[in-house]
């Protein structure tokens, strides 16, 4: 879904009727088991928890500009996203997550590198989602970032 929207609240208002709830659950998840210093935003048209300049002021290295990007949700063409920069940078989170999500769900997950896709929003395991985002502190990502992403 391309938007223009300036705010989570102007994202959701957008969203089509058949994905708002299980995406307002996804997104209410996330803002209460992302540890603390993680800032909701828009962030490169998708809502964004990212960590905010005053906690990390050289930002996101392909645009320093912006906040440290952590993790997205998003509705695109054909499925929910959730973007969760922690499984594309760590192999332990990332095993641990393929794992665990066949215990909560009928099929194996549908992934790319960061990105979980959901195809079936009334299929969106959010206990598992509300594991994965208490995994990793702001100060955890900071140094996972600099020793694995930023180079």
């Amino acid at each position: 879904m391309k938007t223009e929207a300036d705010s989570p609240q102007q994202y959701i208002d957008q969203l089509p009727d058949d994905r708002k709830e299980a995406f307002l659950k996804l997104r209410k998840v996330l803002l209460e088991n992302l540890p603390e210093g993680f800032a909701e935003t828009m962030n490169y048209g998708m809502i964004g928890f990212v960590v905010p300049h005053e906690l990390y002021p050289g930002g996101y290295h392909c645009d320093p500009k912006q906040p440290l990007p952590f993790a997205s949700i998003a509705s695109q063409k054909n499925f929910v996203a959730l973007y969760h920069m922690g499984i594309y940078a760590n192999p332990e989170i990332l095993d641990w997550f393929v794992t665990e999500y066949i215990k909560h769900c009928k099929t194996k997950p549908d992934m790319g590198k960061s990105c979980i896709r959901f195809k079936k929003p009334d299929q969106i395991p959010f206990g598992l989602i509300a594991e994965l985002a208490r995994k990793i502190s702001v100060s955890e990502w900071v140094d996972l970032y600099e020793r694995t992403i930023k180079r």
